[in-house]
């Protein structure tokens, strides 16, 4: 389609509001999305966007051409969803959106195993904690752990993630039971979603006393003794260094699904991948719902 690749850009800075941001959804360099962003506001003849020190903010006419060119896409996308619907070759491109976590520390090795075995198919990992917008192609398929799905989408819940409170051995609670004085919680954010899993455990009067976003980070907090944090259980479980902390009890249960457009359901590829990972997924059932807790010390 004439000029949609000028819209693909401007779409792109306009929902980013960053030249820079837009640049890397785009995967090409920020001086690229300048040199398209005025060369298609040359050719229109009109200011789509005020560049401001702390964004870029559509215009009125921004505004009116973001409105247009978001018609224009998902009438493309429909259209690319609808033919790749039809592929019935076991090859071609998947872009599976996941969890870091749950790539590293689960399921790699089965990634590595479907890519040798369907070497025509190329993986894309993903790794998000968002969930794709799969009308827009973001994705393909999404690993997701989530109680609430998008209802546009289909698939099938697999099984549950289990969570739990961990800290290192130096301080786990003494024989008296008494945690140490120095023990508070690790939390991703001050949220409420972050913060109602401390009132719900088993200590809801310990202080949050530190914040980290990466997991990874958490559990070398954890390791220096920094404090107690929930992790999931199939990150947490397979630490040699960390403990559940007693009562050790699972707190929360969060159902894991595998996602795809309705549209790309039946593509063959994308039909064996969801398949494989189901599969792979169901082998460590026990690791992820907890089930694989180490005795104490």
């Amino acid at each position: 389609m004439d000029n949609w690749d000028d819209r693909r850009f401007f779409l792109a800075v306009a929902r980013e509001g960053s030249i820079n941001k837009a640049a890397k959804k785009l995967a090409v360099n920020r001086t690229t999305v300048l040199r398209r962003i005025t060369a298609f506001e040359e050719k229109l003849g009109v200011r789509l966007f005020e560049r401001l020190p702390n964004g870029y903010f559509t215009t009125a006419a921004g505004d009116e051409m973001k409105r247009a060119a978001e018609q224009v896409e998902a009438v493309i996308n429909d259209a690319d969803r609808r033919l790749a619907g039809r592929d019935t070759r076991l090859s071609g491109t998947i872009q599976v959106s996941i969890s870091g976590a749950l790539t590293t520390s689960v399921l790699m090795e089965d990634l590595a195993q479907f890519s040798r075995s369907h070497p025509d198919i190329r993986l894309e990992i993903l790794n998000s904690f968002n969930m794709p917008d799969l009308a827009r192609r973001e994705a393909d398929v999404a690993i997701r752990i989530s109680n609430d799905p998008p209802e546009d989408l289909v698939g099938r819940r697999i099984l549950k993630i289990a969570r739990a409170a961990y800290v290192s051995r130096e301080l786990l609670p003494g024989r008296d039971g008494k945690l140490k004085s120095s023990t508070g919680w690790i939390g991703w954010s001050l949220g409420p979603s972050s913060l109602q899993w401390v009132e719900d455990s088993d200590f809801p009067d310990l202080p949050v006393t530190a914040i980290i976003t990466d997991p990874y980070a958490t559990i070398e907090a954890l390791r220096a003794g920094m404090g107690m944090s929930v992790l999931p259980c199939f990150m947490g479980d397979l630490e040699p260094d960390l403990y559940r902390m007693p009562p050790g009890r699972i707190m929360l249960m969060t159902d894991l699904w595998i996602l795809t457009h309705k549209d790309l359901r039946n593509t063959a590829r994308i039909r064996k991948f969801t398949t494989f990972i189901a599969t792979a997924l169901l082998r460590h059932r026990d690791l992820l719902e907890g089930k694989c807790a180490r005795e104490l010390p």
